[in-house]
C-alpha cells in the first residue's frame, strides 16, 4: 500500500512535537526550523494534489490506522479534497512567514508554533480525509491543536475565550455525530465519501422524517466551527488569539474546516437529492441566509477592528453555506469559488489588523485616522482586499457572489430569491463597514496626533512582503475567474 498522502499529515505532527521536544533557544534557528517544515509539508501535500489529478483516487489511497473492517482512519483525495487541500498547503506557509516575525512581540514561541505545525498536519487530514470516521477523528483534533493557539497569551479574555471555544466545538461535535450514526444505520454499509450520498434506500424507506431530523442536527454540529447563527458566538471572542491564528481560524483552518465538512455532509453523506425540497432543505437554508445578514449587521456596528473582521467572516462563511444548502452542483460550484477567493481575502485583512496593532498599538477603528499614509503597504492591500470583500469587479469577492446567485437562481428554489436578497443586503452592509475603514485611514476628519504618528510605519519586509504575496497572488486568481470556476467544475465533476 503507498503510504505517501500520509506524509503531509503526519510529518508536521512530528515536527511540531519535535520542537516541543528540543526547545531551541535561537530565534534564527525555530524561525528555519518552523519555515523549512512549512515548506516541505506544502511540497509534500501539493505533490499529492498532483499525482492524484494525473492518475485518480485510489492511486495514493492509504489506511493509516484500521480498527475493524469497517471503521479505520483512511485517507484518499478526490475532487474536493484537491480545491481545499490546494487552499491549505498556499496558504499555511504565506502566514507562517508573516508569524515568525509577529510572534517575537507575543513570547511562548515554541509552544506556540509546536501546535501551529501540528495544526497544519491535522488540516490536511481534513482535507484528505477517506470517510466520515477520518473526517469527524481529525475535526475533533483540530479543536484540541488550536484550542493552545486560541488562549495563547492565558490572560483571563483567552482563557474565557478558549473555554467558549471548547463548549462550543465538542456540543457541535456531539450533534454531528449523531449524523454520522444514522449514516452508519442507514448508509449502504460504510461510511465512505460517495458523491450522491450513502443512503440505502431499502433502509432509508419509511425512515425519511428521521433522517432529514440527524441530518439538520448534524448541520448545525458542523455548523458550529462554520459559525452559523445561533452558534457563532466563539468565533468573535476568538480574536484575543494572537493575529496569525485569527487569519487561520477565519481563512483557512477552523471555519474552513467547518464548511468542508457540511459540504461532505450534504453532497457525500445523506445526498442532495435525498434533501432537496425537503423541510430539513428550508431550515438549514435559512440559517444560512439570516446569519449572512446578521453577521454583516454586527459587523457594521462593532468598532473594534479584528472582531468587526470576526463577524464579516460569520456572514461570508454563511455566503458558502448558502449555496451548498442549494443542493445542486451549480451551489457547489459557487460555494467553493467563494471559499477560495474568501480565504485570500480574508487572510491579507487579518495579516493587516495584525500589523497595525503591532506598529502601532491601536485596535479600533476610530484610531486608525491618516494610518494609510503612515502605513502605506499595509492599508493599500488591506483596501485591495477591502473592495474584493465587497465584490467589486474584477476581483475575487465578485466572482464568489456572482456564482452562488446564479446558482441559487439555477436551483428555482423560492427561498433561494430571498437568499439573493440577503446577498445583495450584505453586500451594501459591507461597502459600508469596509469603506469606513479605508475612508477614515486616507481621508482624516478633525485633529490628529502628528507626534504619535510619526512613530507608525509598515511593519518590516518579513512582515509585509507575504502580505504584498496575499494580495497579488489573491488579484491573480481574480483575473483568472474563468479558469479558476472551471477547474471548480471539473473537480465536482471528477468523481471517478
Amino acid at each position: 500500500m503507498n503510504r505517501f498522502l500520509t506524509l503531509p499529515i503526519l510529518l508536521p505532527m512530528l515536527l511540531g512535537i519535535g520542537l516541543l521536544i528540543l526547545q531551541p533557544k535561537s530565534r534564527k534557528v525555530r524561525s528555519r526550523y518552523v519555515m523549512a517544515s512549512s515548506l516541505v509539508t506544502s511540497a509534500l501535500s501539493l505533490a499529492c494534489v498532483i499525482l492524484t489529478y494525473l492518475h485518480d483516487s485510489d492511486f495514493l489511497a492509504c489506511i493509516l490506522v484500521s480498527f475493524s473492517e469497517v471503521f479505520s482512519i483512511s485517507l484518499r483525495i478526490d475532487g474536493a479534497s484537491i480545491v481545499y487541500g490546494s487552499i491549505v498547503s498556499v496558504l499555511w506557509p504565506l502566514v507562517t512567514a508573516y508569524s515568525l516575525d509577529y510572534m517575537s512581540h507575543e513570547g511562548h514561541e515554541n509552544r506556540f508554533f509546536a501546535f501551529w505545525l501540528v495544526a497544519y498536519g491535522v488540516v490536511l487530514g481534513i482535507a484528505y480525509s477517506e470517510d466520515f470516521l477520518s473526517l469527524y477523528f481529525f475535526y475533533e483534533a483540530l479543536t484540541l491543536t488550536t484550542l493552545p493557539l486560541v488562549m495563547h497569551a492565558m490572560d483571563e479574555k483567552a482563557r474565557y475565550a478558549g473555554r467558549k471555544y471548547l463548549v462550543y466545538s465538542i456540543t457541535g461535535a456531539a450533534f454531528a455525530f449523531i449524523g454520522m450514526v444514522f449514516l452508519l444505520n442507514y448508509g449502504v454499509g460504510h461510511l465512505n465519501f460517495q458523491y450522491g450520498g450513502i443512503l440505502d434506500k431499502g433502509l432509508a424507506a419509511g425512515n425519511e422524517e428521521a433522517l432529514r431530523l440527524a441530518f439538520v442536527a448534524a448541520f448545525f454540529g458542523f455548523g458550529v466551527k462554520a459559525a452559523i447563527f445561533p452558534f457563532h458566538g466563539w468565533l468573535p471572542d476568538a480574536s484575543v488569539a494572537p493575529t496569525p491564528v485569527s487569519a487561520l481560524l477565519h481563512a483557512v483552518a477552523v471555519v474552513k474546516a467547518g464548511a468542508f465538512a457540511v459540504l461532505r455532509l450534504i453532497y457525500y453523506g445523506f445526498g442532495a437529492d435525498f434533501l432537496r425540497g425537503s423541510w430539513a432543505q428550508t431550515v438549514v437554508m435559512t440559517a444560512t441566509i439570516v446569519t449572512i445578514v446578521y453577521g454583516s449587521a454586527r459587523a457594521l456596528r462593532t468598532p473594534h477592528l479584528k472582531r468587526r473582521l470576526a463577524f464579516s467572516t460569520v456572514s461570508n462563511l454563511s455566503y458558502i453555506l448558502f449555496a451548498l444548502t442549494l443542493m445542486t452542483p451549480g451551489g457547489i460550484v459557487g460555494g467553493m469559488t467563494h471559499m477560495v477567493y474568501h480565504a485570500f481575502i480574508k487572510i491579507t485583512m487579518f495579516c493587516c489588523a495584525g500589523a497595525i496593532i503591532v506598529k502601532s498599538g491601536r485596535e479600533y477603528i476610530y484610531e486608525l485616522e491618516d494610518f494609510g499614509r503612515a502605513m502605506p503597504i499595509v492599508f493599500a492591500t488591506f483596501t485591495v482586499s477591502s473592495f474584493a470583500l465587497i465584490g467589486v469587479p474584477p476581483l475575487g469577492g465578485f466572482a464568489g457572489k456572482w456564482m452562488i446567485a446564479e446558482a441559487a437562481v439555477a436551483s428555482q428554489n423560492p427561498l433561494a430569491y430571498a437568499g439573493i436578497g440577503a446577498l445583495i443586503l450584505s453586500t451594501l452592509l459591507t461597502t459600508l463597514y469596509m469603506l469606513s475603514i479605508v475612508v477614515r485611514a486616507y481621508f482624516p476628519v478633525g485633529e490628529l496626533d502628528r507626534a504619535a504618528l510619526e512613530r507608525v510605519h509598515d511593519p518590516a519586509p518579513s512582515m509585509w512582503v507575504p502580505l504584498a504575496l496575499l494580495t497579488a497572488a489573491g488579484v491573480a486568481l481574480a483575473l483568472c475567474s474563468n479558469s479558476v470556476i472551471g477547474f471548480l467544475w471539473t473537480a465536482v465533476q471528477r468523481v471517478w
